[in-house]
């Protein structure tokens, strides 16, 4: 028996870049699931698989080109936001300089964010900017999603000893981690569940009350 699809896609429709921290960004109507990674770790061909659509998210053959964030309507239920790719060593410090204030502004302050899909790739070890990247989203406190990508560059049992290897080194607990290859598509109806239960999950900025929780929506 077949298992439904989790996430049907219906309507995709491009939005729009934002650019500056203080810069245009969508109306603020549905919610929203961030995708952050290094340049290279291949949240493009993820968006694709995810997506599936060939060239929803253009593949450039020039990591860290993306100054922007775009954002994209799913199926008029929720915005996925893809944020420029971070780490790549050929960038000017004084372009990564503007991109630092324009990511962590977004994360800190969307105030329709219900999640966060941080990307790692299973060859390597998280980088200094990796491990940056998470103590950040833990401080905010907002829910994270770690997809594991290239899982299909690994003989099976490597991959699935290198996946448990980063999860015991970060310190995740294995329901948040989704080992992803958007060769095979392996990971991708996982992940898509696990983006439909951050939507259906309560506000992760509200307590039981429904009061905005003490550091919620601060400025980094």
């Amino acid at each position: 028996m077949t298992t439904p699809d989790p996430l049907v896609i219906r309507h995709l429709e491009y939005l729009g870049p934002m650019a500056t921290r203080d810069g245009w960004r969508p109306e603020i109507t549905l919610p929203e699931i961030a995708f952050v990674g290094r340049s290279n770790v291949g949240k493009s061909s993820l968006l694709n698989t995810l997506m599936r659509r060939k060239a929803f998210a253009r593949v450039s053959t020039t990591p860290g080109r993306t100054r922007e964030i775009h954002f994209f309507d799913v199926n008029r239920q929720f915005v996925l936001a893809d944020l420029p790719g971070y780490g790549y060593a050929r960038i000017s410090k004084a372009r990564k300089a503007e991109w630092r204030p324009l990511i962590e502004g977004y994360l800190s302050e969307s105030p329709t964010l219900r999640g966060v899909v941080q990307l790692l790739d299973v060859r390597h070890d998280p980088t200094e900017d990796d491990l940056v990247m998470m103590d950040f989203l833990a401080e905010v406190g907002v829910p994270t999603i770690v997809a594991i990508t290239k899982t299909d560059k690994l003989k099976p049992r490597e991959a699935v000893e290198r996946v448990q290897a980063l999860c015991a080194r970060l310190g995740l607990d294995p329901d948040q981690v989704v080992s992803f290859s958007a060769r095979t598509g392996a990971g991708r109806d996982e992940l898509a569940s696990a983006l439909m239960a951050l939507l259906a999950a309560p506000d992760w900025r509200l307590d039981d009350n429904g009061e905005e929780t003490e550091g919620a929506g601060d400025d980094a």
